[in-house]
This record gives C-alpha cells, structure tokens and sequence, in this order.
C-alpha cells in the first residue's frame, strides 16, 4: 500500500539496450504509457560495433514508482541491463549546455564575468549576444543559467544527463555493458 506522505526522489537510470529501430520509442512509450515522467534523456551507441546504445535518464517518484519502473524496464525485450546509479552509489552526471545571451552596454562584461567564473567558453560572439559552453553537474548548468537569465534575453539548449558510476574501493568501475564489469 502507498503511503501519500511518502517522498518523490530523483533517479538518474542507465539502460543498457540493443541499437535497433524502435527501441527508444519503447522505452518512452513505457514511461508516457504509465504517466511517468523523464525529465533528461540521452542515448548514444556505446559498443565498437555500435551493437548497444546506452540510454542515461533521469526520472522522478516515490521508491515503489522508481522500483516498478525499473522493473518494467528489465521486462523491455531490447533492453539488456538497468542501473538505477543513484541506489548503486556514486556516480559522476553532467550535462552539457549552449546558452545564447542577448544583451548590451555592462550586462555584456557581466555576462562574461560570469561565464569565466563558471568557465563556460564564448563559442560565438556578436555585436549584441554571446553563446556560451558549458559542461558540469545540473546544478552548476542550472545556477549559470539563472544568472544569465538576469542579464538580458537567453536561448537554451541542454543535453541531459550523462551519468556513470564512479569507481569502487577498489579504483574499478562496476558497471556492466559498454563499460567494464570486474
């Protein structure tokens, strides 16, 4: 029985599935299916023959909406693995941003201020905006986000998570599929 008093967390899940045609729409389709929402999605071929693509997202709900979902993940014929990364420990998520900004006279040298203090990079520059890239933990994406948006008109474009495990006690990695399993 579900206890409404019980918490929604934040999981950021690594599925490991066959790279076939369909399968993305699959893995969507269980979550929209279901009223579950993704809030990042990447996928990219991770094997050397492009046989398996690693699908990196990040969802939200109550331990037993987390659990079913996994579990109906696992169900998924062209899915081979799932790593729920936020039970399995540590593990490393970045996202990657441009951010267009559009602004004049002192907000121009704020902005870039702020950009060095991020480190984000000017990719492109014009006479009234700027484009940045950025790369880091969502936080840090979201907290350059905010204050550019303070600084005049921004056009955002994000990647989503990218997530991987961070070593064991032993300095290993322990995930399996397009990384290493010891």
């Amino acid at each position: 029985m579900m206890n409404k008093n019980e918490a929604e967390e934040r999981h950021v899940l690594a599925v490991l599935v066959d790279n076939e045609p369909g399968v993305l729409a699959r893995v969507v389709g269980l979550f929209s299916g279901r009223g579950y929402n993704i809030e990042t999605l990447t996928v990219a071929a991770v094997s050397e023959d492009e046989s398996s693509s690693r699908i990196n997202l990040v969802t939200t709900g109550t331990p037993m909406i987390i659990e079913q979902i996994k579990a109906q993940l696992e169900r998924l014929v062209p899915v081979r693995e799932v790593h729920d990364l936020t039970e399995e420990g540590p593990h490393v998520a970045h996202e990657f941003a441009l951010v267009k900004i559009e602004n004049e006279g002192p907000d121009r040298r704020e902005a870039l201020r702020i950009a060095d203090i991020f480190r984000a990079r000017v990719v492109d520059t014009g006479v009234d905006s700027f484009v940045f890239s950025l790369t880091g933990a969502p936080e840090k994406v979201d907290s350059f986000l905010q204050l550019m948006r303070n600084l005049g008109e921004t056009e955002i474009s994000r990647s989503g998570v990218v997530a991987l495990q961070r070593s064991n006690k032993d300095g290993v990695l322990n995930l399996k599929g397009g990384l290493r399993d010891d």
